[in-house]
């Protein structure tokens, strides 16, 4: 009896390359591992995308058609800017690898303009020149990419020491690094760091502190313009 073909789609594809990028990450995602999970060919791939690339633009629309769907805050620049960037977090932290697609991928599809266009919108009712617009959208938007990303890395740094060695503590290996160096050199960096500071970082009110502190420079520059 002749072997049934798998049935394969581009929502199919898109779902299994999810799984494999929250499995391996995004640096050993290739066509041919998508392939072999999906149980065809790698060529069969190429039917419903030209490229890796192409399929990682896809994957970075889907991200930006649900963070659309998601942002439903209103009110004045600042409260939109806030929702927006609340939002953008949350879908970024659930989808693996999400934030490194969207920092690969050009604005060549449909949702990824919705959602810079959405962006934008946040800031319209401003008396910012529109280049200035463009840079408080750009700036926001890579301060949370950086955000999630940073918190992302740390997550597999720490497991990755934990694989090679099951019993290893990071933070007492960090300690005995840092009572090798003098006051001078890493004082103030050991007493944040043993006072549990380095811990905030990822943290939601870290988050927050930040994006004020973004919000607040542009009000600073409004001000300034209105003079």
């Amino acid at each position: 009896m002749k072997k049934q073909q798998p049935q394969i789609s581009e929502d199919k594809i898109l779902e299994i390359s999810w799984e494999l990028l929250r499995e391996e990450g995004i640096e050993k995602f290739s066509m041919r591992r998508l392939a072999d999970r999906l149980g065809i060919q790698a060529p069969s791939l190429y039917w419903y995308f030209k490229s890796k690339q192409n399929l990682y633009q896809r994957l970075a629309n889907q991200v930006s058609k649900i963070i659309l769907e998601e942002f439903h805050t209103e009110g004045d620049w600042k409260e939109q800017l806030t929702g927006l960037a609340v939002t953008v977090r949350s879908v970024l932290s659930r989808y693996p690898c999400s934030t490194q697609l969207m920092m690969m991928t050009l604005p060549h599809e449909p949702d990824i303009i919705r959602f810079t266009n959405r962006m934008l919108l946040c800031v319209e009712s401003t008396p910012l020149e529109q280049e200035q617009k463009m840079q408080v959208v750009t700036t926001l938007v890579n301060y949370v990419f950086y955000f999630v990303l940073d918190d992302y890395q740390h997550e597999r740094n720490v497991s990755a020491i934990l694989k090679d060695d099951p019993g290893a503590l990071p933070g007492e290996e960090m300690i005995s690094l840092l009572d090798s160096m003098s006051e001078t050199e890493a004082g103030l960096f050991r007493r944040m760091f043993t006072n549990g500071l380095f811990e905030l970082m990822g943290t939601d009110g870290a988050f927050e502190f930040g994006l004020r502190l973004i919000l607040l420079g542009v009000e600073q520059v409004i001000k300034e313009q209105e003079k």
